[in-house]
């Protein structure tokens, strides 16, 4: 399958069976998954378990694509909606093992510094309502205009702009507050 073939097009032939155009997609939008995963999971092996079973559901869901928006902006959805499936899961599991935890890959693989930074970031991040943080997973992470997050989202605009400033206030806040009790 040519990669000049649209995304809207790959569907139209996956949801008529064809196999090469479902990898296709499958294939193009595998690490736009896997990131979005890890960014609002924060850990790598959830993210590529919630890609790899996002990528396995797929053909399933492709028969949901109505084409009303662009396929990337269904993708999201489809994503942001299995990592809160994820998240729920994963809150439910903490509550009722209270006081265990996962050990992650990245206290393996990053640099105490970078780890320090990652550890602040994720909880951080972890402070933040899960809306918040699917918005940022978009903004941020995924670089999309406020207008294409809103539009993945099922929002406004100006909800997302809301979101993003609240972000900030939250993170600047949590900040200044470790700055003085440290």
């Amino acid at each position: 399958m040519r990669m000049e073939t649209s995304d809207e097009n790959l569907v139209l032939l996956a949801q008529s069976g064809d196999g090469e155009a479902f990898s296709a997609l499958v294939s193009r939008h595998y690490d736009l998954i896997y990131r979005l995963g890890f960014r609002m999971l924060g850990n790598r092996t959830e993210a590529q378990d919630l890609a790899q079973d996002v990528c396995a559901g797929l053909a399933a869901k492709l028969k949901g694509f109505r084409g009303e928006a662009r396929f990337t902006t269904w993708l999201y959805r489809v994503a942001i909606n299995a990592a809160k499936d994820r998240l729920r899961k994963r809150t439910t599991r903490q509550k009722a093992q209270e006081g265990w935890g996962e050990v992650e890959n990245l206290n393996r693989q990053t640099s105490a510094e970078q780890q320090a930074e990652l550890d602040w970031l994720k909880q951080a991040m972890g402070t933040l309502s899960p809306d918040l943080r699917e918005t940022v997973a978009l903004v941020l992470g995924e670089e999309l205009t406020h207008a294409k997050a809103a539009e993945s989202l099922g929002i406004s605009e100006g909800t997302v702009s809301w979101r993003m400033s609240e972000v900030k206030k939250q993170l600047r806040a949590l900040a200044e507050q470790e700055e003085r009790y440290p």
